[in-house]
């Protein structure tokens, strides 16, 4: 009888803690099939900087009067930390180039900075996943440059987070490629 009782509360504890979590979802990279050339060895991708509800753990759509919807739905990984590695890694996997996430891992310092920053990166409930901001390439005594980038994915409303994190990693992936030919060139 004893023993009864602790399983017994340890199976309803599980219970009710797999009922109080709410579900998270990860952003699976897309297929690449492409290289892109680029002007340099080596690139450090900066930390993003993204507006609050985009850098929130919470899933947010904008409806078309502008308010943002959240979710109950959580990003199984901070966004400001996710998009930035999901960024370099598209960037590395284009280009062959050796591109890490800030801090720089090596010691020989990169050829170039890349700095991005996000005016907007929201699905809106019209099913379009949008993307806006600048970006910035610095280059120790090199040609710097800048440039400003307007992304849209279209995605399906209906297919809730899934669809909405689909969209996202769509997004970065084409934010790479932009970078790569406008940016990095």
């Amino acid at each position: 009888m004893t023993l009864i009782k602790p399983i017994a509360a340890a199976a309803a504890l599980a219970i009710l803690a797999a009922c109080g979590a709410p579900n998270r979802i990860a952003v699976q990279p897309p297929a690449i099939s492409e290289t892109v050339g680029i002007g340099y060895r080596s690139v450090e991708v900066k930390d993003v900087s993204l507006p609050s509800y985009a850098s929130a753990d919470e899933i947010a759509q904008q409806a078309p009067d502008g308010t943002l919807i959240t979710s109950k739905v959580l990003w199984a990984d901070s966004p400001d930390r996710a998009i930035g590695l999901e960024l370099s890694r598209n960037l590395a996997r284009l280009t062959r180039a050796r591109i890490a996430s800030e801090p720089w891992p090596f010691e020989e310092a990169a050829a170039a900075t890349l700095d991005v920053r996000f005016t907007d990166l929201v699905a809106g409930t019209d099913g379009v996943f949008r993307a806006t901001g600048q970006y910035f390439v610095g280059v120790y005594q090199g040609r710097e440059r800048s440039g400003v980038f307007d992304l849209a994915v279209a995605y399906d409303p209906k297919g809730g987070p899934t669809a909405i994190a689909q969209a996202r990693g769509q997004i970065i992936l084409d934010l790479a490629k932009y970078l790569a030919r406008e940016g990095l060139r």
